[in-house]
Order: C-alpha cells, then sequence, then structure tokens
C-alpha cells in the first residue's frame, strides 16, 4: 500500500473532505441569500459564488472562515485526485471528478484571494469583449457557453435520476433525497440560462450579455414573474447548501 492510500484511510483525510463539503454547503446558503435579496430588494452583491465569499469576508473572523473554505475546497480537489488515480472510476466518473475538481480549485483560489484582500475572479463582461476582438474570440464564447449549457443539463439530469446518491454511503433517507434533487435542479436552471447568455452574447456581438451566475440570476429576476422565479432558485441553492451538510457526513471515498 502506497503512503497516498494510506492517507485516504486516514482521519485528517476524512476530516478535511467534511470540512471542504461544509465550506461548499456555505457558499452555496450564501448565494441563496444574497439571491433573496436580489429578488426582492436588490442588493449590490454579486449573487455567485464571488460574491457568497466576499459576504463571508464582511462578518466576524471572515478571514479566518475564509481561510477554513480556501483550505477544505483544496482537500476536495484532492479527494478527486485520489478518485481519478486509485478509484477505478469509469470514463463518465472520470471526466465528472475532473469537472469537479476544476470547479473546487476555482472557489479555493477565490477564496484564499479574498482571504488576503486581492479579491478574486475576473470581470467575464471584460474578458468576453476582447475574446470578441479576436478572431475566433466568438466561436470560443460560443463553444464555452454550450459547455456551461451541458454542465447545467448534467445538474438537471442528476436530479431526475437521483445519480448524485451514487455519492453517498448507507441509507439514503428521502429528505436527503428532496434536497439533493430541488438543489441540482436549481443550479441546472442557473447554469443554463449562464450558458445561453455567454452564447448570445457572441452571436449577438454583444458582449454586456455575457456573464457568470450572477448575471443568470439577475436576467432570471427581469422576466415576469421574476421575482417568484429568483425566489424559487434561491430556496434551490439553499437545498443544495443543506444537502452538502448531509453528503459530508456521508460521502463516498
Amino acid at each position: 500500500m502506497t503512503t497516498a492510500q494510506k492517507a485516504q484511510q486516514s482521519r485528517l483525510y476524512d476530516v478535511s473532505i467534511t470540512v471542504g463539503l461544509i465550506a461548499y454547503g456555505v457558499v452555496h446558503l450564501l448565494i441563496a441569500w444574497i439571491a433573496l435579496q436580489l429578488a426582492w430588494g436588490g442588493t449590490s452583491e454579486q449573487a455567485s459564488q464571488q460574491g457568497a465569499l466576499q459576504e463571508l469576508a464582511s462578518k466576524p473572523y471572515g478571514t479566518v472562515l475564509l481561510w477554513i473554505v480556501a483550505i477544505g475546497l483544496f482537500a476536495l480537489v484532492i479527494w478527486m485526485a485520489m478518485q481519478l488515480i486509485y478509484g477505478n472510476l469509469k470514463t463518465e466518473k472520470k471526466v465528472s471528478a475532473v469537472g469537479r475538481g476544476i470547479v473546487y480549485l476555482a472557489i479555493g483560489i477565490s477564496a484564499a484571494k479574498v482571504a488576503v484582500g486581492s479579491g478574486g475572479g475576473g470581470n467575464q463582461k471584460a474578458m468576453t469583449a476582447r475574446l470578441m476582438q479576436h478572431g475566433g474570440g466568438r466561436v470560443l464564447i460560443v463553444v464555452i457557453g454550450l459547455v456551461i449549457i451541458g454542465v447545467g443539463i448534467r445538474q438537471l439530469y442528476k436530479a431526475w435520476t437521483k445519480k448524485f446518491t451514487e455519492d453517498l454511503t448507507g441509507g439514503v433517507s428521502r429528505s436527503t433525497i428532496m434536497l439533493g434533487r430541488i438543489g441540482y435542479a436549481a443550479k441546472g436552471v442557473a447554469f443554463v440560462i449562464a450558458g445561453a447568455l455567454f452564447a448570445w452574447a457572441a452571436i449577438s456581438y454583444d458582449s454586456s450579455k455575457a456573464g457568470g451566475l450572477d448575471t443568470a440570476l439577475r436576467t432570471l429576476k427581469d422576466q415576469p414573474f421574476g421575482s417568484f422565479l429568483l425566489t424559487l432558485v434561491a430556496l434551490g441553492f439553499a437545498c443544495f447548501g443543506v444537502y452538502c451538510f448531509v453528503w459530508s457526513r456521508n460521502a463516498k471515498h
């Protein structure tokens, strides 16, 4: 047995994954809170991972909490790497592990940047505008949009088929399944909207239409009955946050 495999069986490894998934859940709860404020009163905070981290930074001991989030998410990156190396995964699971690892890494880096006061995340509209100035840039933006839409559809698929239960050990309660289905569905809707906005920005040659999760949720609010729709999505993100807490206690390593 290698040193890495022994580490996988250690108590520290288990605790690290637990902390990471709790941190991931907290981020989603904060996104839900900001989205609710956006739905019913407006807020200057971004309804996104970046906005959630900035919100966390404003709390007592915010810097300490941000470092806990960052370290926890980096632990999840290691978890995904271990699964890829030693997990004997099928191709579909390998792709999923890579994608999840990238997400955990990106949020972890953003949390660390916010913790040291250097901000985090780039201006997506500005980056999109720069890409549009280069040949093939619009095609690349459309591809990015389609990839994001694909991620959203994957989230909706997991909600519909309950495939997320494969990540859990032991008996899975009905309430856990309900939290997961609502949470993954809400994330799926948000990703599909974000991806569509990216693609449309390139097609219409208007970088102001591009954006991430915050832009997608603000676009949703601008629709008929938008406040109610955005509230439903916010509650879905909150459900996913709570689901992450359950996942942290029953994660399949």
